[in-house]
């Protein structure tokens, strides 16, 4: 559960930067703070303070790494441009290429299926199902390169 309020967190953050051209510092401070004054996610407030740490490195992280997953995120769309896909899907995708290329501590499967979900609920049924046709032909790409290793 924390770790999916952590991730609902990244992800909101990271529309938060894109359509209001705010830093990932910035938008994560706001919304951890609207999280733990409004409470609108009817989270715990220990859970909110236990997922600081976590929602600052998903979000930074892709704050970070956004050129290199847009490019890794670009072979894998079929006929679709980054830039061109929904704020929320393209949030979602890029949160889930950031964990499964620069993390190892989450299990991809694990990671895929947060992906869908995520992508369930803050975008459409449809958002859910593209999400996993991007991250598996990510992931077989991906175990095909450590296989060559």
């Amino acid at each position: 559960m924390k770790r999916r309020l952590a991730r609902e967190i990244a992800i909101q953050s990271l529309y938060q930067m894109e359509m209001n051209e705010v830093s990932a510092e910035e938008a994560v401070n706001m919304l951890l703070e609207e999280a733990r004054e409004e409470n609108e996610i009817d989270a715990a407030q220990d859970d909110i303070k236990g997922i600081d740490t976590f929602v600052r490195q998903l979000t930074l992280g892709v704050a970070e790494h956004r050129q290199a997953i847009d490019d890794m995120l670009q072979q894998y769309l079929t006929g679709w441009q980054v830039d061109r896909l929904s704020r929320v899907d393209r949030q979602v995708l890029r949160l889930a290429c950031y964990e499964l290329v620069y993390t190892s501590d989450v299990p991809p499967k694990a990671i895929i299926n947060e992906a869908i979900e995520l992508a369930k609920h803050f975008g459409t049924e449809e958002s859910g199902k593209f999400v996993n046709g991007v991250l598996g032909r990510l992931l077989k790409a991906l175990n095909e390169l450590n296989n060559k290793v």
